[in-house]
C-alpha cells in the first residue's frame, strides 16, 4: 500500500535506475500524454513529495516543448516533471533492457520510459501530468510538510492540525494538506502507540506535537525497505498492533480489535488502550 515511505523507496529505485540517463523512448498510455515523445530527455532526478513521485528531466536543445512551455529563453524552461500520484494501487517498476516486466497485468501501464541502462514501467498511475519544474507548486504545493523530506516542519504540521479542531483525529492525520505522507496503515498504528481513538476531534487530542513527531519517526524507521513495521519486527503477521487485525487480541491487553469506517476509509482500533470517542 502506497504511503511516504513507500513512495520515497520508489522515488530511489528509480533515481538508481534513471538519473543522468537519456531516455531513448517513451510510451504514455493516458489520453492527455498520448501523443508526447521524451526520446533524447535527460533524467535529471526523481523526488518524492507525500505520495506523489516527480521524476525531473530536461529536454534537448533541439526537442519539440510540449504546451506550456512559454516563457523567457534559457536553459529553466527546458526543465520538466513528469508527475504522478500513486494513491492506494500505483507502482512503478525498474527493468534491465529485455526484461520482462512482471510488476501488473499489461493492461494496467500508464507510461514506459526507455534508457540504454534501464527501462521504467509506470502501472495504475494517476493524475500523470508533464509539467515545467518551475510550476510543480501547482501539482504539490498544496501539500503540507512532508514527513521524509528535508523540509519537514513538525510545528507548520501541527499548526495545519491545529486549524481544524473539529475534525476527527483520524481523519486529519490523513488529509495531505496538514502533513503529506501518513496513510490508513501509519494512521491507525500511530493513533495506537499514542492511545488516542480515531474518532477524537483534534481539538482534544493531548499532544499533537508528540503525534505528528512519532509519525515521522515511525515512516523515517520503514524508509529503505518494503516492509513496513511498526512493532520492530519484520516477521509475517508481526509488523502491526491493529492495522489489519480485526477480531484478533491486541498485543497490549488481549482485547479484540475493532474495524470501522471512518470517513471514507476503515480504521483498526482498540476500544481499551485507546479512550472511547466520547
Amino acid at each position: 500500500m502506497p504511503e511516504g515511505d513507500t513512495v520515497w523507496n520508489t522515488a530511489r529505485v528509480l533515481q538508481r535506475a534513471l538519473a543522468g540517463a537519456r531516455l531513448t523512448g517513451s510510451d504514455f498510455r493516458v489520453p492527455q500524454l498520448a501523443a508526447t515523445d521524451l526520446t533524447g530527455w535527460t533524467v535529471r532526478e526523481s523526488a518524492s513529495r507525500g505520495k506523489h513521485l516527480l521524476l525531473r528531466l530536461t529536454a534537448p536543445t533541439d526537442a519539440e516543448l510540449p504546451e506550456g512551455a512559454d516563457g523567457p529563453e534559457g536553459e529553466g524552461r527546458r526543465d520538466w516533471t513528469l508527475h504522478s500520484h500513486l494513491r492506494m494501487d500505483g507502482a512503478w517498476r525498474a527493468y534491465a533492457p529485455g526484461e520482462r516486466w512482471t510488476g501488473r497485468p499489461a493492461h494496467l501501464i500508464r507510461v514506459v520510459l526507455r534508457s540504454a541502462v534501464a527501462v521504467a514501467v509506470g502501472y495504475h498511475l494517476h493524475e500523470l501530468a508533464l509539467v515545467p519544474t518551475a510550476e510543480e507548486g501547482s501539482l504539490v504545493g498544496h501539500l503540507g510538510p512532508d514527513l521524509l523530506g528535508p523540509d519537514w516542519d513538525p510545528a507548520e504540521a501541527v499548526r495545519r492540525l491545529a486549524a481544524h479542531p473539529d475534525e476527527t483525529i483520524g481523519e486529519a492525520l490523513l488529509d495531505q494538506r496538514n502533513l503529506a505522507g501518513v496513510g490508513n496503515l501509519y494512521k491507525c498504528e500511530l493513533l495506537f502507540l499514542r492511545g488516542v481513538s480515531p474518532w477524537t476531534p483534534v481539538g482534544a487530542v493531548p499532544d499533537l506535537s508528540g503525534t505528528v513527531t512519532l509519525a515521522q519517526r515511525l515512516l523515517a524507521a520503514n524508509r529503505g525497505r518494503w516492509t513496513q513495521s511498526t512493532t520492530g519486527s519484520l516477521h509475517r503477521g508481526q509488523t502491526s498492533y491493529v492495522y489489519g487485525r480485526r477480531a484478533q487480541p491486541c498485543r497490549r491487553c488481549g482485547t479484540a480489535i475493532r474495524k470501522e469506517e471512518l470517513g471514507e476509509r476503515v480504521t483498526y482500533w482498540c476500544p481499551v488502550c485507546q479512550p472511547d470517542r466520547a
